[in-house]
């Protein structure tokens, strides 16, 4: 079975989704571990699931403009 390109990137978005979701749960719960409320520990999930939902579309890119 070969991927094509369509297929890749769907799968390499799909897997980039699930890390800032469990990057973004984790902090919440490392935040309410820590006495946070839950506005401020909302808050930090959002920021971490932003941060790394950034950081794996820009290796994405990097990823795609690499690829003949």
């Amino acid at each position: 079975m070969t991927l094509t390109r369509s297929t890749l990137l769907l799968t390499l978005l799909t897997l980039a989704l699930l890390l800032s979701l469990a990057a973004a749960t984790a902090a919440a719960a490392l935040a309410r571990w820590d006495g946070a409320t839950v506005p401020a520990s909302i808050t930090r999930a959002g920021v971490a699931f932003a941060g790394t939902m950034s950081l794996c579309l820009g290796l994405i890119a990097l990823v795609r403009t690499a690829l003949p």
